[in-house]
């Protein structure tokens, strides 16, 4: 069993910055996949960004409205998930919710691929 705590939301400027982390604990070995999604008022859960561990580096892969914005990495020896989030825009506010899967390949980009949740944290961007 994994737990995972997210950090971090809160409210900014549209052009501001947040980062967001996620601390994992118990069975940490067994994850292979990391992620984060977010969900607006009234919308479904949408896939943000994810990231697992290939040969010597961490591939990451990024939903095509935060490419270029957002950044995902994992700071393993702390088993912490970050999401650095640049440039911010007020559609970018919603629930952010950190990921979690045993599976290898790490291509889910639905939340019925991800195993584990954390409760969210909110970020909040004004105009």
């Amino acid at each position: 069993q994994v737990q995972l705590v997210e950090s971090g939301g809160g409210s900014v400027q549209a052009g501001g910055s947040l980062r967001l982390s996620c601390a994992a604990s118990g069975y940490t070995y067994r994850i292979h996949c990391m992620g984060w999604f977010r969900q607006a008022l009234g919308k479904e859960r949408e896939w943000v960004a994810r990231s697992r561990l290939g040969i010597g580096a961490y591939i990451t892969y990024y939903a095509d409205s935060v490419k270029g914005r957002f950044t995902i990495s994992q700071d393993k020896a702390k088993n912490t998930l970050y999401l650095q989030m640049n440039s911010l825009k007020p559609e970018d506010t919603a629930m952010y919710y950190c990921a979690a899967d045993v599976s290898q390949d790490c291509r889910g980009t639905t939340p019925a691929d991800f195993g584990s949740w954390g409760q969210g944290t909110q970020v909040t961007v004004s105009s």
